[in-house]
């Protein structure tokens, strides 16, 4: 019977905010270029795979920042996220280019960002407009923020109407 724990790799990879400021003090003493990005992740997809891997080619280290339940609940209203964000840590955890998995519960990872100070901060095109948080903290470091074009018509709203829709086409 296969166990419901995580790997300890996957599980090794997902840190206390504490805990990781500490990996990335190390990483930085090594020279290791760290790029960061973040979000809810609710409802994995081609979008965030590809952010994700645009991300990666832009560190040495890449950190994923997710929103935590009650922060996704804030921004994106009842209902979400529909992955608790557990499992969203898992999942991302688990992918090739992910290096480490934090989550933070404020509305925006400013703290988060000023706390660990990374090289490369990296959203997608859609936070032109709305600006990017904590864009003048990795700036103001020397370091450069990065806007990665999105995956057309790829989004979680856009899952999860398609999924209403499937449902009330087969009542």
């Amino acid at each position: 019977m296969p166990s419901s724990k995580p790997a300890a790799q996957t599980q090794r990879k997902i840190q206390s905010r504490r805990i990781l400021a500490q990996t990335v003090r190390h990483l930085k003493r090594q020279g290791r270029r760290v790029a960061f990005t973040n979000g809810c992740f609710d409802l994995l997809h081609v979008g965030h795979i590809t952010l994700l891997e645009q991300a990666k080619r832009l560190g040495d280290v890449l950190i994923v920042a997710l929103n935590s339940d009650r922060s996704v609940r804030a921004l994106k209203g009842a209902g979400r996220p529909v992955v608790p964000q557990d499992d969203r840590a898992r999942v991302i955890a688990a992918l090739a280019n992910v290096d480490y998995v934090t989550v933070f519960d404020e509305p925006t990872p400013y703290r988060l960002i000023s706390l660990l100070k990374p090289d490369v901060l990296v959203k997608g095109t859609d936070w032109r407009t709305k600006g990017v948080v904590g864009s003048e903290l990795v700036k103001h470091r020397g370091g450069r923020v990065v806007l990665v074009p999105l995956v057309q018509d790829r989004s979680t709203t856009r899952l999860l109407e398609r999924l209403e829709s499937l449902a009330r086409n087969s009542r």
